[in-house]
């Protein structure tokens, strides 16, 4: 088996490096194919190479953020990580990430895994490997075409979550189906969250988990943060969110974010005030760990986004901001986002229907677009596979957009005419080959 195996290493080597170099694609999925089909038992092999802990990270919106600020976190501390930063999160995608951190001979040299995975991919992953703690992010309505309504996930994860009941859940106490899912499980849990609120809540959205999971009853808000997540309790059975382990406070969204929890005080340049819970996740996992996390700070100073989070770019004179956009929850803080800075803007929204977006794009109707009229927003142009329908759903917002499928010479066209100010959004299989052009857009301008 070792020999499978170190041929498994090379041949998913080889594979990533002809994707990226010949054909300029990311080649990580085919790495991890190509690995499993030598050496069927690649991950579990591997998986147990890793001398402390793995984590995974599992939720609908955040994961991959979440999954890079705490292999991040753990390397400032001196550690070594292995972790699929790019967001590969199937079964292929996962066990690349272990295969292309090997060693030529077949073995890792890694203290923990930080391993994100796609919701229902659990299922798939977790025969190989028990991890010892699951960062549970939140959970939404995503591609319903595709996993079905939020119930079944739920029935997946709580599965998955059970079949490793020494894994420890670090969730978001905030979002009452993640609550309920992780005290449901059985497992030992933490919560983190945000315990007064911070912004005025002006979105219109729809708001997942409106009923107790418990009794049925509907539940009551003191508040909300956005879409369903806020202080919330059942006045019929008792259910309410869990004490915090983990309480982000003091927080502020000027200039970059900053919050204060366990009485230390944190601060990074990016924005969105969805990204405090990003960061707020990637601390308390660490801490639940038993990590001091001294070098928070300095990781967070250093930390860039990548892969189309929050991505900058800078292109002939133009600032460019890249981000992932694919379901209503993430689309309205994306746009909380782009209107929390105040200078003129071009704006750029990329919709594919591919099979991993999901075909059915009915969901751009519960997207809040409307306070985009109110915003310093330029222009909009709509672009993708399915740029009309995202025309079309702007001018039922009152908003004249511009058309162009092809997404080089839409943001071709916004760097020459735009005010140098520039935010790209994008749903899933857009965001590659949009992450590619502006690559070679700032490397030959």
């Amino acid at each position: 088996m070792g020999l499978r195996r170190v041929l498994a290493v090379w041949a998913a080597k080889a594979a990533e490096k002809i994707s990226v170099k010949v054909f300029h694609r990311q080649g990580v999925t085919w790495a991890g194919k190509i690995a499993l089909a030598i050496c069927p038992n690649i991950l579990a092999e591997l998986s147990k190479q890793v001398r402390k802990d793995i984590f995974v990270v599992c939720g609908t919106n955040g994961k991959t953020t979440t999954n890079n600020l705490l292999a991040a976190a753990l390397k400032a501390e001196g550690y070594r990580v292995i972790c699929n930063r790019t967001g590969s999160n199937m079964l292929n995608g996962v066990a690349a990430a272990f295969v292309l951190g090997a060693g030529l001979n077949g073995k890792i040299e890694a203290d923990y895994a930080c391993i994100e995975i796609d919701e229902a991919s659990t299922r798939r992953v977790f025969p190989f490997f028990k991890p010892d703690y699951m960062v549970l992010t939140n959970l939404f309505r995503d591609q319903l075409d595709r996993y079905g309504e939020i119930d079944l996930i739920m029935e997946i994860l709580k599965e998955s979550i059970q079949s490793a009941p020494e894994m420890k859940v670090i969730v978001n106490g905030d979002d009452a189906l993640s609550a309920y899912l992780a005290k449901d499980s059985g497992n030992a849990y933490v919560a983190y969250g945000i315990s007064k609120p911070v912004q005025r809540e002006t979105v219109q959205e729809i708001r997942e988990g409106r009923f107790c999971k418990c009794c049925g009853a509907v539940l009551d808000y003191e508040f909300y943060h956005y879409s369903q997540l806020g202080s919330y309790h059942c006045s019929k059975c008792g259910f309410q969110r869990p004490k915090l382990s983990f309480d982000a406070e003091d927080i502020h969204l000027e200039n970059g974010l900053a919050f204060t929890t366990e009485g230390r005080k944190f601060t990074t340049s990016y924005r969105g005030f969805y990204n405090i819970y990003n960061l707020l996740a990637a601390y308390s996992a660490a801490r639940t760990a038993g990590l001091s996390l001294e070098h928070f700070q300095t990781m967070l100073d250093a930390f860039r986004p990548e892969n189309g989070r929050m991505e900058k770019f800078r292109i002939a004179g133009t600032d460019v901001l890249l981000n992932l956009a694919k379901n209503p929850a993430g689309f309205n803080q994306n746009i909380t986002a782009v209107l929390e800075d105040p200078s003129p803007k071009d704006l750029i929204i990329a919709i594919n229907d591919n099979m991993q977006d999901g075909i059915d794009v009915s969901w751009l109707w519960d997207v809040d677009f409307d306070r985009l009229r109110l915003a310093s927003v330029e222009s909009i142009l709509a672009s993708g596979i399915r740029c009309h329908d995202m025309g079309l759903r702007l001018k039922y917002a009152g908003i004249q957009a511009q058309i162009e499928a092809d997404i080089e010479k839409a943001i071709d066209r916004k760097l020459k005419d735009g005010c140098g100010n520039l935010y790209v959004l994008v749903n899933y299989t857009a965001l590659f080959g949009t992450r590619n052009v502006l690559k070679n857009m700032e490397e030959s301008r």
